[in-house]
């Protein structure tokens, strides 16, 4: 199981997960145990197990064969994992749309429920052409650049009628016209939209100290553990295991403080109002 490998990608989060599930429902063997059997160190068994590295054929067969899982489900797992990785956009890079983008999209399409927090911009899944172009362009892209960035996120929005998203949204993100005030004015009403359709938008006023220090997003899944993805300047990160919790809590915290959903879309008509030409 050793060697060069591929960064860890969505769909290997769903193989660590079934991999997990075999050793702790079907057999008596622990973490270590496992490990040793197969013949690699514990904590590569547990990477393996939480989706943080890239899982091959060969990982998910010799651990099948020390689990004793019959010949014919063995195979059809393998085949499985043999098949590409996701079925989506995602697997195909857009020009100018980096790894990660496509990333964070298989765990978005994975996903049941989604929530961001965003003190700068609104979050990209709700973001509308016009306020996101013209904010990429402040931030340096050129005209196709911000285009295919855009396509990108576009795609990624697909995923809302899929699963439970909200997004907590400082009230200050609302005054800031990226595109321009007629821009600003549709994203403003898209905001409102969404939020009659059963996508939570809720605002908060108050400085919530500790999650005011940067955005992020919490991605949890059916079967696996959460994440928690950040973006950086040029690049993201992605949280796992305990330093999630802090995030949950922090989610409860935002629950607390944020207006209602019903108290942010007056908020926002209010603001429609005086941004519209």
């Amino acid at each position: 199981m050793g060697g060069a490998r591929k960064p860890s990608q969505a769909r290997d989060r769903a193989i660590g997960a079934l991999l997990r599930t075999i050793r702790t429902e079907r057999t008596d063997l622990s973490l270590e145990q496992a490990a040793a059997a197969v013949g690699i160190s514990t904590p590569t068994l547990s990477r393996t197990e939480n989706g943080k590295r890239h899982i091959t054929v060969e990982d998910v067969a010799s651990l099948l064969t020390v689990y004793k899982v019959p010949y014919a489900e063995r195979e059809s797992i393998c085949a499985t994992v043999r098949a590409p990785n996701l079925p989506g956009w995602w697997s195909r890079p857009l020009p100018g749309v980096t790894a990660d983008v496509g990333t964070l999209a298989g765990y978005e399409a994975t996903a049941n429920v989604v929530t961001n927090w965003s003190n700068a911009l609104v979050p990209g899944m709700l973001q509308t052409c016009a306020y996101a172009m013209g904010f990429m362009k402040i931030d340096g892209a050129s005209d196709a650049e911000a285009e295919m960035r855009w396509l990108a996120r576009l795609r990624r929005q697909q995923v809302l009628p899929t699963i439970d998203y909200t997004a907590f949204i400082h009230e200050a993100v609302l005054h800031t016209a990226y595109g321009g005030r007629e821009a600003l004015a549709e994203q403003l009403s898209h905001l409102h939209d969404v939020g009659t359709r059963g996508v939570g938008v809720r605002i908060v006023r108050r400085q919530p100290h500790a999650a005011m220090l940067h955005s992020w997003m919490l991605i949890e899944f059916p079967s696996c553990p959460p994440i928690v993805h950040v973006e950086l300047q040029r690049s993201s990160v992605d949280l796992h295991d305990e330093e999630v919790d802090v995030y949950l809590g922090l989610r409860s915290t935002l629950n607390k403080i944020a207006l209602s959903a019903a108290e942010s879309r007056s908020m926002i008509e209010r603001l429609i109002e005086r941004v519209s030409p």
